[in-house]
Protein backbone atom coordinates (compact mmCIF):
# COMPACT_ATOMS: atom_id res chain seq x y z
CA UNK A 1 0.00 0.00 0.00
CA UNK A 2 2.99 2.78 0.75
CA UNK A 3 3.88 1.39 -2.59
CA UNK A 4 0.65 2.65 -4.01
CA UNK A 5 0.24 5.94 -1.75
CA UNK A 6 3.57 7.41 -3.12
CA UNK A 7 2.82 6.76 -6.89
CA UNK A 8 -0.09 8.78 -6.64
CA UNK A 9 1.23 11.14 -4.76
CA UNK A 10 4.45 11.36 -7.24
CA UNK A 11 1.70 11.76 -10.16
CA UNK A 12 -0.01 14.42 -8.53
CA UNK A 13 3.10 16.52 -7.67
CA UNK A 14 3.88 16.28 -11.55
CA UNK A 15 0.29 17.52 -12.17
CA UNK A 16 1.05 20.23 -10.18
CA UNK A 17 4.26 21.23 -11.85
CA UNK A 18 2.72 21.43 -15.05
CA UNK A 19 4.11 21.61 -18.40
CA UNK A 20 7.08 23.58 -17.19
CA UNK A 21 8.17 20.76 -14.40
CA UNK A 22 7.45 18.35 -16.84
CA UNK A 23 9.63 19.49 -19.00
CA UNK A 24 12.59 18.98 -16.69
CA UNK A 25 12.20 15.58 -15.97
CA UNK A 26 10.11 12.65 -18.61
CA UNK A 27 6.56 12.14 -17.47
CA UNK A 28 6.64 7.97 -16.59
CA UNK A 29 3.94 5.86 -18.04
CA UNK A 30 4.51 2.68 -16.53
CA UNK A 31 2.26 -0.24 -18.82
CA UNK A 32 1.80 -2.85 -16.85
CA UNK A 33 0.39 -6.03 -18.53
CA UNK A 34 -0.32 -10.11 -18.14
CA UNK A 35 1.06 -11.77 -21.36
CA UNK A 36 4.26 -12.35 -22.78
CA UNK A 37 6.73 -10.00 -24.29
CA UNK A 38 6.18 -11.82 -27.81
CA UNK A 39 2.61 -11.72 -28.31
CA UNK A 40 0.38 -9.26 -30.18
CA UNK A 41 -0.63 -7.10 -26.77
CA UNK A 42 3.10 -7.42 -26.00
CA UNK A 43 4.63 -6.33 -29.58
CA UNK A 44 1.83 -3.37 -29.15
CA UNK A 45 2.75 -2.30 -26.25
CA UNK A 46 6.33 -1.98 -27.13
CA UNK A 47 5.77 -0.17 -29.93
CA UNK A 48 3.61 2.45 -28.14
CA UNK A 49 6.70 2.90 -26.24
CA UNK A 50 9.03 3.68 -28.89
CA UNK A 51 6.49 5.92 -30.77
CA UNK A 52 5.22 7.75 -27.58
CA UNK A 53 8.76 8.56 -27.17
CA UNK A 54 9.63 9.23 -30.73
CA UNK A 55 6.49 11.67 -30.90
CA UNK A 56 7.51 13.69 -27.78
CA UNK A 57 11.07 13.95 -28.05
CA UNK A 58 11.39 12.35 -24.61
CA UNK A 59 9.21 14.10 -22.40
CA UNK A 60 7.43 10.58 -21.78
CA UNK A 61 9.27 7.28 -21.04
CA UNK A 62 7.38 4.45 -21.33
CA UNK A 63 7.88 1.89 -18.81
CA UNK A 64 6.28 -2.21 -20.28
CA UNK A 65 5.72 -4.90 -17.37
CA UNK A 66 4.98 -7.58 -18.84
CA UNK A 67 4.16 -10.81 -17.75
CA UNK A 68 2.68 -10.09 -14.75
CA UNK A 69 5.87 -8.87 -13.58
CA UNK A 70 4.09 -5.85 -11.65
CA UNK A 71 1.08 -6.89 -11.32
CA UNK A 72 -1.45 -9.87 -11.98
CA UNK A 73 -5.00 -9.99 -13.24
CA UNK A 74 -7.18 -9.11 -10.07
CA UNK A 75 -4.69 -6.76 -9.17
CA UNK A 76 -3.99 -4.27 -11.87
CA UNK A 77 -7.10 -2.62 -12.21
CA UNK A 78 -7.27 -1.38 -8.59
CA UNK A 79 -3.66 -0.08 -9.14
CA UNK A 80 -4.91 1.96 -12.23
CA UNK A 81 -7.42 3.45 -10.13
CA UNK A 82 -4.84 4.41 -7.31
CA UNK A 83 -2.36 5.45 -9.73
CA UNK A 84 -0.07 2.93 -8.78
CA UNK A 85 0.25 2.52 -12.69
CA UNK A 86 -0.54 4.57 -15.50
CA UNK A 87 -1.28 2.67 -18.42
CA UNK A 88 -3.31 -1.04 -18.70
CA UNK A 89 -4.64 -3.22 -21.37
CA UNK A 90 -6.51 -5.82 -19.49
CA UNK A 91 -8.94 -8.34 -21.46
CA UNK A 92 -12.69 -6.95 -22.11
CA UNK A 93 -13.50 -9.92 -19.47
CA UNK A 94 -11.66 -7.72 -16.42
CA UNK A 95 -14.26 -4.26 -16.30
CA UNK A 96 -17.32 -6.68 -15.03
CA UNK A 97 -16.02 -7.48 -11.81
CA UNK A 98 -15.37 -3.83 -11.12
CA UNK A 99 -18.94 -2.77 -12.28
CA UNK A 100 -18.93 -2.51 -16.09
CA UNK A 101 -20.87 -5.78 -17.05
CA UNK A 102 -21.52 -3.79 -20.41
CA UNK A 103 -18.02 -5.37 -22.09
CA UNK A 104 -18.58 -8.98 -21.32
CA UNK A 105 -20.46 -8.55 -24.15
CA UNK A 106 -17.54 -9.17 -26.17
CA UNK A 107 -17.60 -12.69 -24.55
CA UNK A 108 -20.31 -14.54 -25.37
CA UNK A 109 -20.13 -17.22 -27.45
CA UNK A 110 -19.89 -17.08 -31.63
CA UNK A 111 -21.19 -14.07 -31.43
CA UNK A 112 -17.99 -12.26 -33.91
CA UNK A 113 -17.63 -14.20 -37.12
CA UNK A 114 -14.38 -12.79 -38.44
CA UNK A 115 -12.44 -9.50 -37.39
CA UNK A 116 -13.73 -7.42 -39.91
CA UNK A 117 -17.12 -8.13 -38.16
CA UNK A 118 -15.39 -6.95 -35.15
CA UNK A 119 -13.85 -3.66 -36.50
CA UNK A 120 -17.25 -2.31 -37.33
CA UNK A 121 -18.14 -2.59 -34.04
CA UNK A 122 -14.94 -1.81 -31.98
CA UNK A 123 -14.09 1.76 -34.75
CA UNK A 124 -18.05 2.75 -34.54
CA UNK A 125 -20.36 4.70 -32.46
CA UNK A 126 -20.89 1.38 -29.92
CA UNK A 127 -17.49 0.85 -29.46
CA UNK A 128 -17.32 4.69 -28.55
CA UNK A 129 -20.06 4.61 -26.33
CA UNK A 130 -18.80 1.00 -24.42
CA UNK A 131 -15.35 3.74 -23.87
CA UNK A 132 -17.28 6.18 -21.77
CA UNK A 133 -18.55 4.23 -19.41
CA UNK A 134 -14.67 3.45 -18.26
CA UNK A 135 -14.73 7.64 -17.48
CA UNK A 136 -17.15 7.05 -14.26
CA UNK A 137 -14.42 4.12 -12.71
CA UNK A 138 -11.45 6.85 -12.99
CA UNK A 139 -10.27 5.04 -16.63
CA UNK A 140 -10.02 6.55 -20.25
CA UNK A 141 -10.60 4.31 -23.08
CA UNK A 142 -7.68 4.59 -25.56
CA UNK A 143 -7.91 2.02 -27.92
CA UNK A 144 -9.44 -1.99 -28.58
CA UNK A 145 -6.09 -4.41 -28.74
CA UNK A 146 -6.97 -7.69 -30.55
CA UNK A 147 -5.59 -11.04 -29.50
CA UNK A 148 -7.81 -13.38 -31.61
CA UNK A 149 -9.99 -16.18 -31.60
CA UNK A 150 -10.27 -18.47 -28.78
CA UNK A 151 -9.85 -22.69 -28.82
CA UNK A 152 -10.63 -25.43 -26.39
CA UNK A 153 -8.17 -27.26 -25.02
CA UNK A 154 -8.14 -30.05 -22.23
CA UNK A 155 -6.41 -33.85 -21.66
CA UNK A 156 -9.37 -35.54 -23.84
CA UNK A 157 -10.60 -35.00 -27.15
CA UNK A 158 -13.38 -32.42 -27.24
CA UNK A 159 -15.91 -32.93 -30.61
CA UNK A 160 -18.94 -32.88 -28.94
CA UNK A 161 -20.74 -30.96 -25.92
CA UNK A 162 -21.01 -34.02 -24.00
CA UNK A 163 -17.23 -34.29 -23.71
CA UNK A 164 -17.31 -31.34 -21.80
CA UNK A 165 -19.19 -32.76 -18.72
CA UNK A 166 -17.50 -33.15 -15.88
CA UNK A 167 -14.37 -31.31 -16.58
CA UNK A 168 -12.53 -28.01 -14.96
CA UNK A 169 -11.77 -25.38 -17.34
CA UNK A 170 -9.57 -22.55 -16.20
CA UNK A 171 -11.73 -19.15 -16.79
CA UNK A 172 -11.60 -15.36 -16.70
CA UNK A 173 -13.12 -13.06 -14.58
CA UNK A 174 -16.63 -13.50 -16.78
CA UNK A 175 -20.19 -14.32 -15.98
CA UNK A 176 -20.61 -14.85 -19.18
CA UNK A 177 -17.99 -16.88 -19.69
CA UNK A 178 -18.75 -18.88 -16.67
CA UNK A 179 -22.06 -19.13 -18.21
CA UNK A 180 -20.85 -20.59 -21.21
CA UNK A 181 -18.72 -23.69 -19.53
CA UNK A 182 -22.14 -24.17 -17.17
CA UNK A 183 -23.97 -25.30 -20.25
CA UNK A 184 -21.46 -27.18 -21.48
CA UNK A 185 -21.71 -29.37 -17.81
CA UNK A 186 -17.99 -28.10 -17.22
CA UNK A 187 -16.88 -26.47 -13.80
CA UNK A 188 -15.66 -22.95 -14.43
CA UNK A 189 -12.79 -21.90 -12.29
CA UNK A 190 -11.60 -18.16 -12.53
CA UNK A 191 -7.78 -18.40 -12.35
CA UNK A 192 -5.16 -15.22 -12.89
CA UNK A 193 -3.59 -15.97 -16.43
CA UNK A 194 0.23 -16.67 -15.27
CA UNK A 195 -1.31 -19.09 -13.12
CA UNK A 196 -2.48 -21.32 -16.08
CA UNK A 197 0.32 -23.12 -16.95
CA UNK A 198 1.04 -24.86 -13.60
CA UNK A 199 -2.40 -25.29 -12.95
CA UNK A 200 -3.01 -27.39 -15.93
CA UNK A 201 0.77 -29.32 -15.30
CA UNK A 202 -0.77 -30.27 -11.76
CA UNK A 203 -4.08 -31.36 -13.18
CA UNK A 204 -6.04 -28.20 -10.80
CA UNK A 205 -7.93 -27.62 -14.01
CA UNK A 206 -8.22 -30.18 -16.97
CA UNK A 207 -8.13 -27.24 -19.68
CA UNK A 208 -8.60 -23.41 -20.97
CA UNK A 209 -9.59 -21.84 -23.67
CA UNK A 210 -7.52 -19.25 -25.45
CA UNK A 211 -5.46 -18.57 -28.76
CA UNK A 212 -3.11 -20.07 -29.87
CA UNK A 213 -0.78 -17.25 -29.68
CA UNK A 214 -1.26 -17.74 -25.62
CA UNK A 215 -1.21 -21.24 -25.76
CA UNK A 216 2.34 -21.22 -26.90
CA UNK A 217 3.80 -18.44 -25.70
CA UNK A 218 2.62 -19.38 -21.98
CA UNK A 219 3.58 -23.31 -23.24
CA UNK A 220 -0.01 -24.50 -22.75
CA UNK A 221 0.37 -27.11 -25.15
CA UNK A 222 3.13 -28.67 -23.41
CA UNK A 223 0.54 -29.71 -20.62
CA UNK A 224 -2.51 -30.34 -23.27
CA UNK A 225 -2.79 -33.29 -25.17
CA UNK A 226 -5.90 -31.66 -27.33
CA UNK A 227 -6.48 -28.74 -28.39
CA UNK A 228 -10.09 -28.57 -30.61
CA UNK A 229 -10.02 -25.55 -33.34
CA UNK A 230 -13.40 -23.98 -32.00
CA UNK A 231 -12.66 -20.28 -32.64
CA UNK A 232 -16.05 -19.96 -30.29
CA UNK A 233 -15.05 -16.68 -28.71
CA UNK A 234 -12.75 -13.49 -28.97
CA UNK A 235 -9.97 -12.21 -26.89
CA UNK A 236 -9.64 -8.71 -27.18
CA UNK A 237 -8.01 -5.86 -24.76
CA UNK A 238 -8.77 -2.59 -23.90
CA UNK A 239 -6.21 0.19 -23.76
CA UNK A 240 -7.02 1.65 -20.80
CA UNK A 241 -5.19 5.11 -18.63
CA UNK A 242 -5.97 6.77 -15.24
CA UNK A 243 -7.93 9.42 -16.44
CA UNK A 244 -7.01 11.94 -13.69
CA UNK A 245 -3.34 11.41 -15.30
CA UNK A 246 -4.40 11.26 -18.65
CA UNK A 247 -6.06 15.07 -18.12
CA UNK A 248 -3.41 16.45 -16.52
CA UNK A 249 -1.20 15.77 -19.24
CA UNK A 250 0.08 18.85 -21.25
CA UNK A 251 -2.07 18.70 -24.30
CA UNK A 252 0.20 18.55 -26.57
CA UNK A 253 2.07 15.67 -24.93
CA UNK A 254 -1.14 13.38 -24.68
CA UNK A 255 -1.70 14.46 -28.61
CA UNK A 256 1.16 12.84 -29.08
CA UNK A 257 0.54 9.97 -26.93
CA UNK A 258 -2.77 9.53 -28.64
CA UNK A 259 -1.14 9.61 -32.14
CA UNK A 260 1.38 7.01 -30.63
CA UNK A 261 -1.21 4.88 -29.67
CA UNK A 262 -3.10 5.03 -32.80
CA UNK A 263 0.02 3.49 -34.82
CA UNK A 264 0.61 1.31 -31.91
CA UNK A 265 -2.95 0.03 -32.30
CA UNK A 266 -2.98 -0.53 -35.83
CA UNK A 267 0.64 -2.27 -35.77
CA UNK A 268 -0.73 -4.59 -33.31
CA UNK A 269 -3.73 -5.56 -34.46
CA UNK A 270 -2.15 -5.88 -37.61
CA UNK A 271 0.59 -8.73 -36.16
CA UNK A 272 -2.20 -10.63 -33.97
CA UNK A 273 -3.64 -12.98 -36.86
CA UNK A 274 -0.41 -13.40 -38.46
CA UNK A 275 1.27 -13.91 -34.71
CA UNK A 276 -1.81 -16.70 -34.26
CA UNK A 277 -1.34 -18.41 -37.56
CA UNK A 278 2.79 -19.10 -36.61
CA UNK A 279 1.90 -19.95 -32.70
CA UNK A 280 -0.61 -22.84 -34.30
CA UNK A 281 2.28 -24.04 -36.86
CA UNK A 282 4.76 -24.04 -34.06
CA UNK A 283 2.18 -25.88 -31.98
CA UNK A 284 1.86 -28.30 -34.65
CA UNK A 285 5.95 -28.76 -34.93
CA UNK A 286 6.31 -29.29 -31.37
CA UNK A 287 4.35 -32.36 -31.98
CA UNK A 288 2.84 -32.51 -28.40
CA UNK A 289 -0.63 -32.07 -29.06
CA UNK A 290 -3.00 -32.79 -30.98
CA UNK A 291 -4.97 -30.50 -33.14
CA UNK A 292 -8.65 -31.62 -33.44
CA UNK A 293 -10.77 -29.56 -36.25
CA UNK A 294 -14.67 -29.94 -36.31
CA UNK A 295 -16.40 -31.55 -38.77
CA UNK A 296 -19.76 -28.58 -40.09
CA UNK A 297 -21.87 -30.50 -37.74
CA UNK A 298 -20.05 -30.84 -34.87
CA UNK A 299 -19.92 -27.00 -35.13
CA UNK A 300 -23.36 -26.28 -35.35
CA UNK A 301 -23.69 -29.04 -31.91
CA UNK A 302 -21.01 -26.57 -30.00
CA UNK A 303 -23.43 -23.20 -31.46
CA UNK A 304 -26.72 -25.09 -30.27
CA UNK A 305 -25.47 -25.80 -27.22
CA UNK A 306 -24.20 -22.78 -26.29
CA UNK A 307 -26.71 -20.83 -27.32
CA UNK A 308 -29.02 -20.49 -24.48
CA UNK A 309 -25.77 -18.56 -22.47
CA UNK A 310 -27.25 -15.57 -24.87
CA UNK A 311 -30.67 -15.69 -22.37
CA UNK A 312 -28.61 -16.34 -19.43
CA UNK A 313 -27.18 -13.40 -19.11
CA UNK A 314 -29.19 -10.59 -21.31
CA UNK A 315 -29.95 -9.49 -17.70
CA UNK A 316 -26.34 -8.90 -16.77
CA UNK A 317 -25.18 -7.59 -19.84
CA UNK A 318 -28.03 -5.97 -20.91
CA UNK A 319 -30.59 -7.75 -23.80
CA UNK A 320 -30.43 -3.99 -26.08
CA UNK A 321 -26.63 -4.01 -25.87
CA UNK A 322 -26.68 -8.11 -27.02
CA UNK A 323 -29.59 -6.89 -29.89
CA UNK A 324 -27.38 -3.84 -31.10
CA UNK A 325 -23.92 -6.21 -31.22
CA UNK A 326 -25.75 -8.46 -33.13
CA UNK A 327 -27.11 -6.29 -35.50
CA UNK A 328 -24.23 -4.41 -36.05
CA UNK A 329 -22.34 -7.65 -37.06
CA UNK A 330 -24.78 -8.61 -39.26
CA UNK A 331 -25.74 -11.86 -38.63
CA UNK A 332 -27.00 -14.77 -36.02
CA UNK A 333 -24.51 -16.17 -33.91
CA UNK A 334 -26.07 -20.16 -34.86
CA UNK A 335 -25.03 -19.72 -38.59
Amino acid sequence: MRKLIWTTAAIAALALLGPAGAADQPIVIKFSHVVAADTPKGKAADKFKELAEKYTNGKVKVEVYPNSTLYKDKEELEALQLGAVQMLAPSNSKFGPIGIKEFEVFDLPYILPDLRTLRKVTDGPLGDRLLKLLDAKGMTGLAYWDNGFKEMSANKKLVAPSDYKGLKFRIQSSKVIEAQFRELGAIPQVMAFSEVYQALQTGVVDGQENTWSNIYTQKMNEVQKYVTTTNHGYIGYVVVVNKKFWDGMPGHVREACAKAMKEATDYGNSQSAKENEDALELIKKAGKTEIITLTAEQDEAMRKAMMPVYKDVASRVGQPLIDEFLKETGRSPIN
